[in-house]
């Protein structure tokens, strides 16, 4: 009886040391599992932060880029807006010239027989002025004449071309000027020195100082004078005009048309 028990209690202590050491393998085998899957998760919790930041720099970015193109917008509405008023100045311009081309017609209808009563009459001028420097402006009055019948020239070329010599004649009647020419003194050529003041003086005095003369517009020639009373005047004056000579009072015959009838 005694021997069953003892190998009852034997038994029994052999079980329980079986179960002992059969349940702390398994502990074992269960801790290893939990770290096993610890360590999974937290490597998965970093390839997901690792994720995380990389959308996060990629959403940065986007959102630089997204405000670089906004303000490149806003600059382009601004440039397009400069672009529109320019383009609508322009095409006012344009209106305009189309306007002044509409009128060019008429304009040069009027211009035409204009220019060519601006030359008959500076031509009747120059027939009745002084005949002063008479080769150079029979010249030009010549030479625009000749143009006026050139189509290389435009209407407002020519219109340009007789103010000139409108300009040119208004001057010769502020100044004094002095030139050589060839005159009949006395029934016979003689080269003369001819001083122009102005339109209130026409005179000429030969190349010896000893003749001296003035154009009669009254007469339409001209008339000798006294070379004594005038010599010296008509000398200085020459000079004057030459700039040989500072500029002074000069007496000068003046002979004044007669008032009309």
């Amino acid at each position: 009886m005694k021997k069953q028990r003892v190998k009852a209690v034997a038994a029994a202590t052999f079980i329980s040391a079986a179960a002992f050491f059969g349940g702390e393998v398994y502990a074992d085998q269960t801790l290893d599992e939990i770290f096993k899957v610890g360590e999974s998760k937290v490597k998965a919790g970093i390839q997901s932060q690792q994720r995380i930041d990389k959308l996060q720099t990629e959403t940065d970015a986007l959102f630089q880029e997204f405000k670089t193109v906004n303000k490149q917008i806003e600059g382009l509405r601004v440039y397009n807006s400069q672009l529109e008023a320019q383009i609508q100045a322009q095409l006012d311009v344009i209106n305009d010239l189309e306007e002044s081309i509409d009128n060019v017609t008429v304009i040069e209808r009027q211009i035409q027989p204009l220019v060519a009563r601006m030359l008959e009459g500076l031509e009747q001028f120059l027939a009745l002025d002084m005949p002063f420097h008479p080769a150079v402006r029979a010249a030009e009055l010549e030479k625009v004449k000749s143009n006026m019948a050139s189509a290389d020239f435009s209407v407002a070329e020519k219109f340009r071309q007789v103010l000139e010599l409108y300009k040119i004649e208004a001057e010769y009647g502020r100044r004094i000027s002095t030139y050589e020419d060839s005159l009949n003194v006395n029934g016979s050529e003689r080269e003369v020195n001819v001083l122009q003041v102005g339109r209130i003086a026409l005179l000429y005095q030969t190349k010896d100082t000893q003749l001296s003369g003035a154009w009669d517009s009254a007469q339409g020639q001209w008339v000798p004078l006294d070379s004594g009373a005038y010599r010296s005047a008509i000398l200085k004056g020459i000079r004057i005009a030459k700039k040989q000579a500072s500029i002074d009072i000069l007496d000068l015959p003046i002979l004044a048309p007669e008032a009309a009838q």
